[in-house]
């Protein structure tokens, strides 16, 4: 509840920070923004898996006929997968050099705060860690688009969790669909939709019985359905 009530007020990366404190209790912010986005992905669906179980439903609407799909991923696929490289990584394509590390959430928060059209630039002056053509130093924001294209590819390779797409077939058209899967979206919604719900019963039990918040989440889920129960039938 708490993560929650402080993730009102935060941006989507600030929402899954908050969320990994939780997958990782005792590690510092600043340490779980330096961590890989694909390690944090998966303790993420860790997390969902430990809080609401391993099958998720998602539901997404067809990019050709708009009909909406539904779909169930069974979170504990992505549990313990393989953990990012570690260490520097290296491209090298048509003469060009390239060393770089994967990207982190704090890379992503620093991209996200970037001006309108730097924020690519931003993830690469970060990332990029050495750069040439030919043997000459090039700055990172210089790269052409396919060297960026090649380091994507080679980070992607290096860091599966870090972007999750499922391939699906819409019942109604038949045609294929590629469905991003934003856990730590997905998980924030969930939380916000259990908080709500959990108020809700407080302030029914509140109203029924007059007890106070601390005593009304002390109780188990099981008796406090049966007490909401009792004042319906009431």
């Amino acid at each position: 509840m708490a993560t929650w009530e402080a993730g009102l007020a935060a941006d989507r990366t600030g929402r899954a920070l908050l969320l990994h404190t939780v997958a990782r209790p005792g590690v510092g912010a600043e340490e779980l923004l330096g961590v890989p986005l694909g390690e944090q992905a998966a303790e993420l669906f860790g997390l969902r898996a430990e809080l609401f179980g391993q099958r998720l439903d998602v539901r997404l609407g067809c990019p050709d006929c708009a009909e909406e799909m539904e779909f169930a991923f069974d979170a504990g696929q992505l549990v313990g997968t393989a953990r990012p490289a570690t260490g520097p990584l290296r491209v090298e394509l048509d003469g060009w050099r390239v060393g770089f590390r994967l990207p982190t959430p704090g890379d992503l928060a620093a991209a996200e705060r970037a001006p309108a059209g730097r924020a690519r630039d931003v993830l690469l002056e970060r990332c990029v860690l050495d750069a040439e053509h030919h043997g000459e130093p090039v700055a990172a924001r210089q790269l052409p688009e396919p060297v960026q294209r090649r380091l994507a590819e080679a980070a992607a390779a290096a860091d599966p969790c870090a972007d999750v797409r499922l391939n699906l077939r819409c019942p109604e058209c038949d045609r294929p669909a590629l469905a991003e899967l934003d856990i730590a979206s997905y998980l924030w919604e969930e939380l916000d939709d259990w908080a709500r719900a959990t108020l809700l019963d407080v302030h029914l039990l509140a109203s029924a019985y007059g007890w106070s918040e601390t005593e009304i989440l002390a109780l188990s889920p099981l008796r406090r359905r049966y007490y909401l129960e009792l004042c319906a039938d009431a």
